[in-house]
């Protein structure tokens, strides 16, 4: 039997079906292939974040803006400039953010919860979980969440 995330209405209920029918967790296959997806948006985060790094962090403000000569700036110029920087900042904290996600869905993935929703206990979707590998809520859950602006 096969459960359907559309139905995933009483925890309870849903959870007992899963065990009658083996699937309370993701297959040994399917957490490979989830491990491998995990690994792979990890080092692209990780290549991400030195590009960014490398552009905003390491070089003054006169270089990021390109200008070499002696003269000043413009407070337009850098207002443009310290813009930048804090947009490349905020992605780059936000990226940081995912990383952590994704190292706590490697380790679900070692303790045997990956692909369960934390709220209702129901096996979270392989489409929702190939889109977001980190995800912890099913679909009706972080709908709920997101409907309630909960954090």
């Amino acid at each position: 039997m096969k459960i359907k995330n559309e139905k995933c209405r009483d925890p309870e209920t849903t959870l007992k079906r899963a065990v009658k029918s083996g699937k309370k967790k993701l297959i040994k296959k399917d957490l490979a292939v989830f491990k491998k997806l995990i690994l792979k948006r990890k080092e692209w985060i990780i290549e991400e974040l030195k590009h960014i790094t490398e552009d905003t962090l390491k070089k003054s403000q006169k270089e990021a803006s390109g200008d070499i000569s002696g003269y000043t700036y413009h407070m337009a110029d850098v207002a443009t400039d310290t813009y930048d920087r804090e947009f490349s900042l905020g992605i780059a904290a936000k990226e940081r953010q995912v990383l952590y996600e994704l190292d706590d869905a490697l380790k679900k993935i070692e303790e045997g919860t990956f692909g369960i929703c934390e709220d209702c206990k129901c096996i979270i979707a392989k489409n929702r979980l190939r889109a977001v590998p980190q995800a912890r809520l099913c679909v009706r859950c972080q709908e709920k969440k997101e409907k309630n602006n909960l954090p």
